[in-house]
């Protein structure tokens, strides 16, 4: 029997005590009518809704940083398929805005995402606190536990300030001449002599001309739309910080968020219950029927979950590989090249018929190269150890 008798607050409790009626007098289960027909639709709803969320996400991730975007590409199939029935004129406008509308998203400095991010942790933190937080509370979940995610929360943006407003390693003229000393060419993917055509000046080894931010950035890894600031050697740790707090974030926030609902289900007797289908006959409840039942009585939340949920998801693999790239002393730029390199690549200054077989020569094991991340090397710290 439910622990908090019948003057409970929490919706999912309350009704379904109210519907259910508790266990019959012989031990029998519960039995409530069911109407499929709503309950459905709201539920063909929902998971429509996880798979929007997860493929916008997917497509952002793809988007972010790329000279030409898989997006971008794919614009240009679609319009090519409609140029059969679409007339010239018209397609050439929507050419124009579709790109111009790309282009401003991906490929210039924009504080789109950054309101973006905030908006959504502001509606997510919004929920938690007008509903779950409250909820929890009455249930007797510890104090501490309660406020675990508005500490991440807390930390996440002290490292997204930090990230975002860092200079994350710009080369310019008066630094130049020390950053080129930092790390060694190792003649694949960094050759000596190579010139930025915009900067007009040598490259660096590891660095790379951000066409987003218009600079040359010292090891740099990529541009992240979401802080509107590339990722480089003075603001790796700060944004490394900043992914593992946010997938922290999201990971409390599911974890409570669950428990929460597993509560619910456990003081209304459902998994203990039956339903009437439309057809008068009675069925055991399984999970389906719950999710709907949750997901009809608190639509908020159930919505807040998923998101949560694809989230922590995508945040995790994105942190793991995050991590993997840290402890071999790789960024994002350097892995993706290296792809190229494995498969068949060749350069210029060795033979047309040998393939060049790419090693990274800046791995000095797992300690030293966290240890990198978080104290960027210098010159003369280099000139020391030769």
């Amino acid at each position: 029997m439910c622990c908090l008798g019948w003057g409970c607050s929490i919706p999912g409790v309350g009704e379904s005590q109210a519907l259910l009626q508790g266990p019959s007098p012989g031990g029998s289960h519960s039995c409530f009518s069911f109407v499929p027909g709503l309950g459905m639709d709201f539920l063909t709803l929902f998971l429509v809704y996880l798979c929007f969320v997860l493929l916008v996400t997917a497509l952002l991730c793809l988007c972010s940083g790329r000279k030409e975007s898989f997006l971008a590409r794919n614009v240009t199939r679609a319009s090519q398929v409609l140029s059969l029935v679409i007339p010239t004129q018209l397609q050439r406008v929507a050419h124009r805005v579709a790109h111009g509308a790309l282009h401003r998203l991906f490929h210039t400095r924009s504080c789109l995402f950054v309101v973006l991010h905030i908006a959504l942790q502001a509606a997510v933190f919004g929920e938690y606190t007008w509903e779950v937080f409250g909820y929890c509370w009455e249930l007797q979940f510890h104090l501490l536990l309660l406020l675990l995610p508005y500490l991440l929360l807390a930390g996440n943006m002290g490292c997204f300030l930090l990230c975002s407003r860092a200079n994350p390693g710009i080369i310019t003229k008066s630094n130049h001449a020390s950053l080129v000393k930092v790390y060694a060419y190792d003649g694949v993917m960094f050759q000596r002599g190579t010139v930025c055509p915009t900067c007009t000046m040598e490259k660096p080894a590891r660095s790379k001309h951000c066409s987003v931010c218009g600079t040359c950035v010292h090891r740099f890894d990529h541009h992240c739309v979401w802080l509107n600031n590339c990722v480089g050697a003075s603001n790796a740790a700060w944004f490394l910080l900043y992914l593992l707090s946010l997938t922290a974030t999201a990971t409390a926030l599911a974890a409570i968020t669950l428990s929460f609902l597993s509560h619910v289900v456990q003081l209304s007797n459902l998994l203990h219950s039956t339903y009437l289908d439309a057809q008068g006959q009675e069925h055991p409840v399984e999970i389906p029927f719950l999710v709907q039942h949750l997901f009809l009585t608190f639509p908020r939340i159930v919505f807040m979950l998923g998101f949560v949920i694809l989230l922590t998801l995508v945040l995790g693999g994105y942190s793991a590989f995050s991590l993997y790239l840290a402890f071999t002393n790789q960024t994002t730029n350097e892995w993706c090249k290296s792809r190229r390199f494995g498969v068949s690549h060749h350069v210029s200054s060795h033979p047309p018929d040998r393939q060049v077989v790419y090693k990274n020569i800046y791995s000095k094991g797992v300690w030293r190269n966290l240890k990198e991340i978080f104290r960027p090397p210098t010159a003369l710290e280099r000139k020391k150890k030769t």
